[in-house]
């Protein structure tokens, strides 16, 4: 292995930029409903409607206490609803309002804006090679997650 390597810092930089750009793609396409972070469990909930939180936090890669926070303001915004199971009420589904489900095709189009802006002058093949690259990372990083988990 290489003697020094910058990945993790530059992850980290690429993660704080792609962040506040997003955001003024967001103003800029008049979306002040919700913030970036608050599109990312929006987005996982387009694809996916009425999940349960443990899913929805594995999908957003977002801890679950960080989550239950960003869910209580989605809640009061009116964005999402929390479904309690009949059966068990420690069994939670997250499901889309009306409201919500009407930013999908602008939030589209941010996300095919940043999409652009991230990868201006790559070309497949490099594209493809650097997806590959941050996929190996980030199981790795999920393994050790997951094995520090049962250590403890």
């Amino acid at each position: 292995m290489l003697d020094q390597t910058n990945g993790g810092i530059l992850i980290t930089k690429i993660k704080q930029l792609q962040g506040r750009i997003f955001e003024k793609l967001l103003t800029a396409h008049n979306i002040s409903e919700f913030n970036g972070a608050q599109g990312r469990i929006l987005f996982v909930l387009w694809e996916k409607d009425d999940i349960p939180i443990s899913e929805l936090a594995k999908q957003t890669g977002l801890a679950k206490t960080t989550l239950t926070s960003m869910l209580d303001r989605m809640e009061k915004q009116e964005l999402i609803e929390r479904i309690y199971s009949p059966a068990d009420r420690r069994t939670v589904r997250i499901r889309l309002t009306k409201t919500a489900s009407s930013f999908k095709e602008q939030y589209e189009q941010v996300s095919d804006e940043m999409n652009q802006i991230f990868y201006k002058g790559f070309s497949d093949e490099e594209i493809l090679t650097l997806e590959t690259g941050l996929r190996k990372v980030l199981k790795n990083l999920t393994e050790k997650e997951n094995y520090h988990e049962k250590e403890h």
